[in-house]
């Protein structure tokens, strides 16, 4: 983006009821290259924007939902990130059509309250304003010497621990 641009006044121009509207309309239009579950998306886009909010790291502040920077490696190829891309495929028509109205950090978060509502689930609002990083150096996560390292555990190596935790941080076990 250029140095003069300003989210807020480009958000301004956005109509919410229409985005609504596209975003509930994308979510039970099946496509052959990645079918929707029982004819519709809704599972999908929660869980994007479930991952998007768990890249958040207390320490420096860095990732989260809040920047559209599950767009960009390495988060974008994380494990228990699969598939993710499909469903950014699928908002991609979306973010063409609101291009600089709409960041990817909204857009990701809002699919996800929109996926919620369209399934019945009551929700009490939603808040705006999340601007995009647009480099991936912007979440730099440390140097990776070993892809999904376990450097942590020695010796026998019985399972002490619920498996797959090394690599999906607790968060289905």
């Amino acid at each position: 983006m250029d140095a003069d641009f300003d989210y807020a006044t480009e958000f301004a121009r956005l109509d919410l009821d229409e985005l609504q509207r596209d975003l509930f309309a994308a979510m039970t239009d099946s496509q052959a290259w990645w079918p929707a579950d029982y004819g519709h998306y809704g599972g999908l886009f929660i869980r994007m924007a479930w991952h998007a909010a768990g890249t958040y790291r207390i320490a420096d502040g860095r990732g989260g939902g809040g920047s559209g920077a599950q767009r960009f490696a390495p988060l974008n190829s994380w494990p228990d990130n699969a598939n993710l891309d499909k469903a950014r495929r699928l908002l991609w028509p979306i973010k063409q059509k609101y291009g600089r109205s709409l960041s990817w950090g909204d857009l990701i978060v809002f699919a996800g309250n929109c996926a919620l509502e369209s399934m019945g689930f009551e929700t009490f609002g939603f808040g705006f304003g999340r601007d995009d990083i647009w480099e991936p150096e912007e979440i730099f996560w440390g140097p990776e010497d070993a892809w999904l390292g376990d450097e942590r555990y020695t010796g026998e190596r019985d399972l002490s621990g619920p498996l797959g935790a090394v690599q999906m941080g607790l968060i289905y076990v």
